[in-house]
């Protein structure tokens, strides 16, 4: 092929350019997206008292009501995965934010639903809670699309970070928010307010948000040769990451590197959705706080996160470059699966509740700390399907993690709080070993995948130089 002959000038003024910084925007916006689902899933753990007192709900009932969110969330999120690879995370995402928001309104009025006076009250709440699941599900997959799109190979795990970061965020925001709302004007109104912030965030996912930095009107060439190592040549135009055909299953479910960092997600996302529903009524019930230092207690776990998901993914980064993809991932999990076990045994076990409850947030910080890992795991194993298989690894996850709060509510009234804790600790263990198995280099996907030409929406000089 004759190369076409381009002017010195030219190919100077693209090389002085200063690269446009749409992609941190971008991951500001999957920080605040991923601060939502906190909305869902840690509002009914904090209103939870106030509801099994209203309506007599005892805590096994209450259980099984917390259990029904991560039912809907676990079984939707292969299919989020899949539509975020084949429709694009913008348009999927807005439409998930807009469904889970408006369910979360609806929480406000489930009693008066004509299907409480069908199955009662009780399972109202649940069917609510199941649909504000299954909105919540696109959230995870369609952040690590996004992530595997506008960060380069060298950043994936600090990306990821940004997901975590908004997870830690919004459990710092929400039990304070929540609680305060609801000691001024009840329950139901927290509900409400939760529906509102949720439909405007979609809004703006909508209007500023693209698939692919090829598309977004304000990246600029010199930005997206940054980025160009997590694509495909352009060849003199852009293109899509949502690939045409299906995701290579045969191959990605008969590696045993599959097999073992889902079995391994597992275990930490049981350890995980104890602070997601149970936690707050840990604090109340065991360690005898009032509502009030509840929900202020309540947030130190996603503190943790927030100030710990950074270095996890830096530390992940930092580690595959010193020691490889597959010894550096696993060096990043081993790291924070041990100190998260370590210290949510020793937390549980201590009687000063001060000490205990900073000792078991850390627990949680150090568990997302290492979720870093897993997620990054997944684009370096499928980046063209990095939605399909961090949606088929969320779904088990959840599946688990739906366990979590029945499990939970058994092992703490038959042999009480610190057992419980510990059988986390056990699983946080577990999660790490099994890393030994895990191969991050290992590659599932062919050399050539076919991909959907998009649109090149006003990106200046994007085709490289020949």
């Amino acid at each position: 092929m004759t190369s076409i002959p381009v002017h010195p000038s030219e190919t100077q003024s693209k090389s002085s350019l200063s690269p446009s910084t749409v992609r941190w925007r971008i991951m500001a916006l999957v920080t605040a997206v991923n601060m939502l689902p906190s909305l869902g899933k840690i509002s009914l753990g904090i209103t939870g008292k106030y509801i099994q007192d209203e309506f007599r709900f005892g805590d096994t009932t209450m259980g099984w009501i917390l259990s029904a969110f991560v039912v809907g969330y676990a079984l939707f999120q292969f299919p989020g995965g899949w539509a975020g690879d084949r429709y694009g995370p913008r348009k999927v995402l807005t439409l998930a934010i807009l469904w889970y928001s408006f369910f979360l309104a609806a929480m406000a009025i489930a009693p008066r639903l004509p299907l409480s006076r069908w199955v009662g009250v009780a399972w109202s709440f649940a069917a609510i809670r199941f649909f504000v699941g299954a909105g919540e599900a696109f959230t995870s997959p369609n952040s690590a699309k996004v992530v595997g799109s506008w960060m380069s190979s060298g950043k994936l795990a600090f990306g990821i970070s940004f997901y975590n970061l908004g997870i830690g965020a919004g459990g710092v925001l929400t039990p304070v928010f929540i609680a305060w709302t609801m000691q001024h004007f009840g329950w139901r109104v927290s509900f409400l307010l939760c529906g509102l912030i949720g439909a405007l965030f979609a809004i703006v996912w909508w209007l500023y948000v693209t698939d692919r930095p090829e598309q977004h009107p304000h990246v600029n060439s010199a930005e997206l040769e940054l980025l160009r190592p997590r694509a495909e040549p352009a060849h003199g135009k852009p293109v899509r990451n949502m690939a045409k055909g299906r995701p290579p299953w045969r191959r990605i479910l008969s590696s045993a590197s599959v097999r073992c960092l889902i079995l391994s997600y597992m275990c930490r996302a049981y350890a995980m959705y104890f602070f997601d529903t149970w936690f707050f009524i840990y604090l109340l019930r065991a360690r005898g706080l009032t509502v009030s230092r509840g929900g202020k207690w309540g947030a130190t776990p996603y503190l943790a996160i927030l100030l710990l998901s950074p270095v996890g993914g830096w530390v992940s980064d930092i580690a595959v470059r010193r020691f490889g993809k597959r010894h550096g991932r696993q060096t990043a999990v081993w790291l924070g699966m041990a100190c998260s076990a370590m210290l949510v045994w020793i937390g549980c076990n201590t009687s000063n509740n001060t000490v205990a409850i900073l000792l078991v947030a850390c627990g949680a910080g150090f568990n997302m700390f290492a979720n870093i890992t897993w997620w990054a795991t997944c684009i370096d194993l499928t980046p063209h399907y990095a939605a399909s298989l961090s949606g088929l690894m969320n779904m088990c996850g959840a599946l688990s993690g739906a366990l979590a709060p029945i499990l939970t509510a058994y092992i703490s009234s038959k042999y009480g709080w610190p057992r419980a804790l510990d059988f986390i600790a056990v699983l946080s263990l577990i999660a790490g070993l099994l890393w030994f198995f895990v191969k991050a280099d290992e590659t599932l996907e062919q050399e050539s995948i076919p991909m959907s030409p998009g649109p090149s929406a006003g990106i200046p000089d994007a085709s490289p130089a020949a």
